[in-house]
């Protein structure tokens, strides 16, 4: 009871996020040209910023309207709008489990390509950035709605390891289709790959990046649309499958000793000259 009345006092929480969700699905997906690709602006992107121009500590006009209290109570709730996201992969796996074991060795191993983020992002996000434990949140996945889990659940995306993950969240929203539209179109001109490799790297886990990147492909070879449809989807479904559980048992340790055994120790040193 008290639960539900303390959610009431939040109204003005509430009536934001409703608004802005119907003027962001109002605004539906916009595409816009840009080379042999395309940039997607998507409707969670448009919800995003507004919401962020309405933050107090952002825009204090707004003050009036969104109180510190409702700043605060909204960082939890992140993780409840995250859960439907979880149950709906769940949901889509298991029918589908006869196609994944039909895929083939080859489709079961390209997820440990995700690893990749950690060989290729880490060291820049440490040495070349600076970055502190943001890094371990950024650079230890490719940071979509599963490992935002993953980062809530274990540290809260109030923590510096939840700003790293929501940070390359946003970033691959609004630029991900378009980073993936302009590979495809190239790797797949160069013919350097079998294109069902290119379809099989299409399937990350994001239906936005898969769409972008297995249109380009078609693209470019047309012939095998069907062909690359079906691999790209097995992929994106065995990556909804595999991948949360390779981010919480071994991308995120392999991340966080990484870290520890480097930058790890320098943010001790720094803390302990501060202390003398």
């Amino acid at each position: 009871m008290n639960a539900l009345r303390g959610q009431l006092e939040l109204w003005r929480l509430h009536l934001a996020v409703i608004v802005l969700g119907v003027i962001a699905e109002l605004i539906g997906i916009r595409k816009i040209p840009f080379g042999i690709g395309a940039i997607l602006l998507l409707p969670l992107l448009y919800a995003f910023v507004m919401a962020a121009l309405m933050n107090p500590n952002v825009m204090p006009k707004f003050a009036k309207f969104i109180r510190q209290k409702e700043v605060q109570a909204a960082s939890p709730l992140i993780v409840i709008a995250i859960m439907p996201f979880i149950a709906k992969f769940g949901t889509t796996i298991g029918p589908a489990i006869e196609t994944i074991i039909e895929a083939g060795p080859a489709l079961l191993l390209q997820e440990l390509g995700n690893l990749g983020t950690i060989v290729l992002a880490f060291p820049l996000a440490v040495w070349g950035l600076k970055m502190g434990r943001e890094a371990i949140g950024a650079t230890f996945s490719i940071a979509r709605e599963p490992n935002l889990a993953i980062i809530a659940d274990r540290y809260t995306l109030k923590s510096a390891e939840g700003t790293g993950v929501m940070g390359v969240y946003v970033l691959g929203t609004l630029f991900g289709t378009f980073i993936f539209a302009i590979l495809a179109s190239v790797f797949a001109s160069l013919d350097v790959f079998d294109p069902r490799a290119l379809a099989m790297a299409c399937g990350i886990g994001s239906g936005s990046m898969m769409a972008a990147c297995t249109g380009a492909l078609t693209e470019v070879i047309p012939g095998m649309k069907d062909e690359i449809l079906a691999l790209a989807g097995a992929s994106n479904l065995l990556t909804y499958a595999t991948g949360l559980y390779a981010g919480l048992f071994i991308a995120l340790p392999i991340v966080e000793k990484l870290y520890n055994a480097t930058a790890g120790k320098n943010d001790l040193a720094t803390a302990t000259k501060k202390e003398v």
